[in-house]
Order: C-alpha cells, then structure tokens, then sequence
C-alpha cells in the first residue's frame, strides 16, 4: 500500500510546486495592483502589500485622453465577439467540405491549408497592410475581423478531427429522408460537434482577447484602441509610468477568460480529448 501511495503523493507536490511557479507571476501582478506605484518593484518579492490601495482601480479605469477604460473593454469585447462568430460560421462549413464532400484536388487543398499554420504573421504583414490601407480599411476593426470569416486552418483541423469521428452512415440516412448537404449541415454535423464548436470558441476568445500587435499596426485613434493596447500606453518612457493603475487594468482584463474557462472548462477537456477519435 504504501509503494502505491508514494508515488501519487510526489506527482501531486510536483503538480503543486509547477501551479505555483505556473501562478507566481499572476498573484505577483494582482498584489502590486495594490500597492502604491513607488513600492511595486521595491517591495517586489512581497505578494502581500503592506498597505492596500484601492484607489488605484479607480485611478487606472479613468484611462487616459478622456476615455476611460469602459471604452477599450467595449472595443475589445465587440472584436472578440466577431472573431468568434466568424470562426465558427468559416471553420465549422470548411471543416464539412472537407470531411463530408469530394470535389477534384481536394487533398491539395487541404494541404494548402494545413501549409497556412507554417506561415509567419509577420511575413505577411505588410502585404496586407498594403492592401488594407488602399481599400480604406486602416483605422477601422475590419483588418482585425473579416480575415477571421475565412477561415482559420487550426480550427478547420480541430473540427474536420470531430467530423470525421461522426459515422457517415448518418448522413446517408439523412438524404434518404430528402435532406439536402446544407440541412445535414445545420440538423446533423453542428449538434453533434458542440463540443469541439464550444473549444474553438474559447481559444478564439482568449487569442483575440490578448492580440496586441494588430490592433496596434491597425487602430491608430485612441477611442479604437483594444484593453491590451490601452494597457500598453500606461508605460511612458518619458515621464513617471504608473505601475499601480496599470496592474490594477492587466487584472481586470484576465477576470473575462477566467469566468469563460470555469464556465465552458468541461468543453474543453471534452472538445479535445475526443478530437481525432474516429467512430
């Protein structure tokens, strides 16, 4: 019995000992969001301020240029939202060509897209830039959306995985009733794939919640700007950067994909354990 408990007993101090080191960085932004700007990296190694500050919440959501920081909460969150909508609508119906439809080149196709997850943003960059700016779209949240309503190859893979787990039989049954491809689409495949639907939509919340560099290139007036840009000008090298306010916002800003995580966390776990199980 012991021989048994011993090593379950070292994969949980090891497990705990990886949490904490995994949580040191957050507890440590969360404390200094508490403490006065002059004391953050003078008291760095304290994670428990030795006076508390609240007003420094106050102070940080008052932003900067006359908006507060409900201004780029309500940028971010409505980006969010279209980023999401898009991935599932574009991924999910990419997925299903592809797992249920034949059509000429379709493996080259799919390899086009798989080839698409090995090309650096950056590379591209400026092409788009380019071409974003001579259709007048600089300055505005389309650069940042409508690229995401075509497609994203690692969501196409993670569905296409789910599709194909799914007995064909299904939609055989289905045509003979009279159901066309689009009602197999709406009526079969999406309910099926909840789990692997709920998991795209989570990873696409927390990839554009946290996107800094586009938003940055793209949105150059300051009532555009995202939570993670705004955050970003908090840090003047110029003059006195208000280390405070600014951890009290960066804390802020993680309470939306922590409530998201232990709301949906069960998709999750289920989304992609059973992604690329076949049926």
């Amino acid at each position: 019995m012991k021989n048994r408990i011993m090593p379950k007993v070292l994969f949980q101090i090891v497990c705990l000992c990886l949490t904490m080191v995994s949580l040191y960085p957050v507890l440590w932004m969360i404390a200094s969001s508490f403490k006065e700007s002059s004391r953050v990296f003078v008291d760095a190694y304290s994670l428990i301020p030795t006076e508390w500050h609240w007003e420094n919440y106050t102070r940080g959501w008052k932003g900067f240029a006359g908006l507060s920081f409900a201004v780029f909460f309500k940028n971010t969150i409505v980006i969010v939202a279209l980023s999401v909508t898009g991935t599932l609508l574009s991924c999910s119906l990419i997925a299903y060509g592809f797992a249920r439809i034949k059509f000429r080149f379709k493996n080259f196709w799919f390899g086009t897209v798989m080839l698409s997850v090995l090309l650096p943003g950056q590379l591209i960059l400026i092409p788009q830039y380019i071409i974003f700016y001579k259709i007048g779209w600089v300055n505005t949240i389309l650069p940042l959306v409508v690229p995401i309503f075509l497609g994203s190859a690692f969501f196409i893979f993670l569905l296409l995985q789910f599709m194909r787990s799914i007995p064909v039989e299904l939609d055989e049954s289905a045509k003979i009733d009279g159901a066309n491809r689009f009602t197999i689409y709406t009526r079969i495949i999406l309910p099926l794939v909840v789990p692997a639907l709920v998991t795209s939509a989570i990873f696409e919340f927390y990839w554009s919640w946290d996107k800094f560099f586009e938003p940055m290139v793209y949105l150059g007036k300051p009532k555009m700007y995202t939570v993670s840009v705004a955050m970003r000008l908090f840090a003047d090298p110029s003059t006195q950067t208000d280390w405070s306010a600014m951890f009290a916002m960066g804390t802020l800003s993680l309470l939306p994909p922590i409530i998201v995580f232990f709301i949906f966390q069960r998709y999750i776990v289920e989304g992609i354990s059973t992604t690329g199980l076949k049926g």
